[in-house]
């Protein structure tokens, strides 16, 4: 145990030993009275503490019951009991005031042979040199023994904030929006008087701020202690960069302090400066600026396309510590549109945009113009540009009564005017199209349109100026069916003037002359009734018997079949249902040779077409006598 705690003493209070040698000493006198001591003066620090380490052995006769240590002027060869800074007996009340309370074993069982002290809260005045005497008996005899041999301790007096020895502050990883906590720990592992330990937070630019700390006392040993105050707070991006001090204030005024610098990871929203809005053939000048620690990587993106801007091929990119800037030289409106700047940080990637629109001067489209009808004038103007341009008719200045009509798309405008003008004739109108990065003019174009009553007459002149066209024709047609009909009556008179139709042709049957006899009759009712001649040949008729039964005398007669009627395919095919032969007699009076006459020039001017219907020839007594 012994061992333990000098180990531990030589290397936690070593600082405040500093001038002490390692070297030890170990003088014995008569009889087996032995010490061992620093060799050496030991240098201590006013307002921290001091070891005086410290062993002893005596005569196996001997028992020690007390130990008592003496101050005393180096030119006194023996301490007297005014000189005792400390006993081990509470009950001697002997010694020096100024020591009362701050003096103190590293180990209270004496049989360890360790007479180590403490001395804590040190002042200039304690330096000097410092006796060790054993109380004990032996052989039943009560006896003490003072070495001669002395420790020399040396406090070395400091002005306010002049100990060498610092506060430790312990500061954890800071995080912006986490809780943490700063630890300072008092120098020296002294158990006297509890030091103050005060905060004192240092913004730039800024008064100190203190706030005093809660003191924790950690016991490493029965003598040794550490004293410690913890500072709680929520981290954030003010608290980077500003500087926290511990001061530790120990007795007679004696400061001790340490000051360090917070680091706190944080990042800020970032940000985006300058113009969104720039005309065409200007430059694009963007800058994302982001505010952290440590810093961050920014890159660029525009919205549809699926890489980074890189530098020299989309952009000219500026890249700092914070910030990057995007330059885009003689912009056209294809670099309209949304701009995204992404920062990664540690684990965080936050982005922000702007949209970027790039304007141009308005313009007159194609397809404006006006439409004149009557007296009503409208007129249209169709405009494009950006920003959004607005269109203006001067001929409005003119006129107190039109109508106006505006509908707007995207970035193009249409405006449409109405007007009522008696004579527009001369009228000029011109359509203005302006945005604030200037504007354009253009002079409109009127067409002339008919209202529907001059449609009318324009189609009523048209149809007249072509009615001659439609006379010529109709009299063309006239006149040849008038020629058709003379040159068939002219034929027909040529016929009758050769005798072939002169008088009137009579076919009578007779008993004393039939034309066809009784068993030719028969005959033919056998074999149903024989077609004439085709060509208009001659018939010749077979003879028969008489109609009472007397045989008669053939008479032949020749028919000309051509002056006949033809009958129609109806009519021919009518008379086809009858397969009986009928005889009759066939007179044809004088009054029946002029409708006759009338029906053949009918006949002759009928188309080609009725014609070609009418060619079968009636070749039976029967079909004569019906046509008839």
């Amino acid at each position: 145990m012994f061992v333990l705690i000098w180990v531990i003493l030589l290397f936690s209070v070593r600082g405040s030993n500093a001038g002490a040698s390692v070297r030890e000493r170990q003088p014995c006198q008569n009889d087996g009275y032995c010490i061992t001591l620093t060799d050496g003066e030991i240098t201590a620090e006013a307002g921290l503490c001091v070891v005086i380490p410290c062993s002893f052995t005596t005569p196996d006769s001997f028992k020690t019951q007390h130990i008592v240590w003496y101050k005393c002027e180096p030119s006194k060869q023996r301490c007297g009991d005014s000189d005792i800074i400390f006993h081990t007996n509470k009950n001697n009340i002997k010694g020096q005031p100024g020591f009362k309370g701050r003096v103190s074993l590293l180990e209270s069982d004496l049989s360890q042979k360790n007479c180590s002290i403490v001395i804590n809260d040190l002042t200039a005045s304690d330096s000097g040199s410092y006796q060790l005497r054993v109380n004990g008996v032996q052989i039943r005899n009560t006896k003490g023994f003072t070495f001669s041999s002395t420790a020399t301790v040396f406090v070395k007096a400091s002005l306010p904030l002049d100990l060498s020895q610092k506060p430790t502050v312990m500061i954890p990883p800071l995080t912006e929006g986490q809780q943490t906590t700063l630890t300072c720990t008092a120098p020296g592992l002294c158990s006297g008087s509890v030091p103050t330990i005060t905060w004192m937070w240092r913004g730039t630019g800024e008064n100190d701020s203190h706030i005093t700390g809660d003191i924790m006392t950690e016991n490493l040993t029965a003598v040794t202690q550490r004293r410690s105050s913890t500072l709680t707070f929520n981290s954030s991006a003010e608290h980077h960069g500003t500087n926290v001090t511990c001061k530790v204030s120990f007795t007679s005024d004696t400061t001790t302090e340490e000051t360090v610098t917070l680091n706190v990871t944080y990042m800020k929203k970032p940000g985006i400066t300058g113009g969104a809005i720039v005309k065409e053939g200007e430059t694009l000048n963007l800058t994302c600026s982001v505010e952290s620690f440590p810093p961050s990587l920014i890159t660029w993106t525009k919205l549809g396309l699926n890489t980074n801007l890189q530098n020299g091929i989309d952009a000219n990119l500026q890249n700092d510590t914070g910030l990057s800037t995007l330059i885009i030289t003689n912009v056209t409106a294809e670099h309209s549109g949304r701009y995204i700047c992404t920062v990664k940080h540690v684990d965080s990637t936050p982005t922000v945009c702007v949209d970027v629109t790039v304007t141009w001067f308005a313009k007159i489209l194609n397809g404006s113009g006006c439409v004149a009808q009557s007296t009503v004038l409208t007129c249209g103007c169709i405009s494009q540009g950006v920003p959004l341009p607005t269109i203006k008719w001067p001929l409005m200045k003119n006129h107190n009564e039109y109508s106006v009509i505006t509908t707007v798309s995207n970035h193009t405008v249409n405006s449409t005017i109405t007007l009522t003008l008696k004579d527009h004739s001369d009228t000029a109108v011109e359509c203005v199209s302006s945005n604030e990065n200037g504007e354009a003019k253009e002079k409109l174009t009127v067409i002339q349109m008919n209202t529907p009553e001059q449609e009318g007459q324009s189609s009523l002149l048209k149809i007249v100026s072509r009615l001659d066209i439609i006379i010529t024709f109709l009299t063309g047609v006239l006149l040849s069916a008038t020629l058709c009909c003379l040159a068939k009556t002219c034929h027909r008179e040529k016929q009758k003037s050769s005798g072939n139709l002169d008088g009137t042709l009579e076919m009578v049957t007779t008993q004393e002359d039939p034309l066809i006899h009784a068993g030719q009759a028969v005959e033919d009712d056998q074999t149903n009734h024989q077609e004439a001649p085709k060509d208009g040949a001659e018939a010749v008729e077979k003879g028969a018997p008489d109609l009472d039964g007397g045989p008669k005398d053939t008479e032949y007669a020749s028919i000309d079949f051509s002056v006949l009627k033809r009958r129609s395919v109806r009519g021919a095919a009518k008379k086809q249902e009858t397969t009986e032969t009928e005889y009759a007699e066939i007179e044809r009076e004088e009054k029946m040779e002029a409708v006759i006459e009338e029906d053949e020039e009918i006949k002759h001017c009928v188309p080609e077409e009725e014609e070609a219907e009418d060619a079968a020839l009636y070749s039976n007594v029967k079909d004569i006598m019906g046509e008839i």
